[in-house]
């Protein structure tokens, strides 16, 4: 639920720190000295900030002001950039052209600005060999992607096998 903006009248603080509808600080004024100047320039006294002490208030249009102030709300929602995690899986046996191919793909998903998780699947008998066989086969990959990266989340052993986390650097 969104809190109601007090305006006018609905403003109870005795004291209001005032700026004017061009954005400057006109200085603390009382709550009747401020409503008395607003009313003489036709305009509405809006609480901006009314958990301020004093509470700050602003001369201006409220239908104005509400539509700026959505506008704003609206262009910082569209601007706000959503970042996944994209995942690819690579067995023991995976031949080195579609590592490449996995490689460029994990290049793609970092240009775009998402993370990539990179899996060893193990299967079967791949479980029971060497730890440093499995972390070289990872490595494989990692050595092939075109772009800079860093490792988010370090080389850890996951339900499937082992699996590393990247980001753009």
């Amino acid at each position: 639920m969104k809190q109601r903006i007090p305006i006018n009248n609905q403003i109870r603080a005795r004291e209001l720190r005032v700026v004017d509808e061009s954005g400057t600080n006109v200085g603390i004024l009382s709550r009747d000295d401020a409503l008395r100047l607003a009313e003489e320039k036709g305009l509405d006294l809006i609480a901006i900030s009314p958990a301020a002490n004093p509470p700050v208030a602003k001369i201006a249009d409220y239908g104005k002001w509400k539509y700026e102030e959505k506008k704003k709300q609206k262009d910082a929602h569209a601007n706000r950039h959503q970042t996944e995690t994209k995942s690819l899986q690579v067995k023991i046996g995976t031949g080195e052209h579609d590592l490449e191919l996995k490689a460029k793909r994990a290049a793609e998903f970092l240009k775009e600005g998402h993370r990539v998780k990179i899996e060893l699947f193990l299967g079967g008998r791949a479980k029971y060999l060497d730890k440093n066989f499995h972390k070289e086969r990872l490595e494989r990959i990692l050595r092939l992607i075109p772009i800079e990266y860093k490792i988010a989340e370090p080389l850890k052993k996951s339900p499937k096998g082992l699996m590393v986390i990247i980001e753009k650097k």
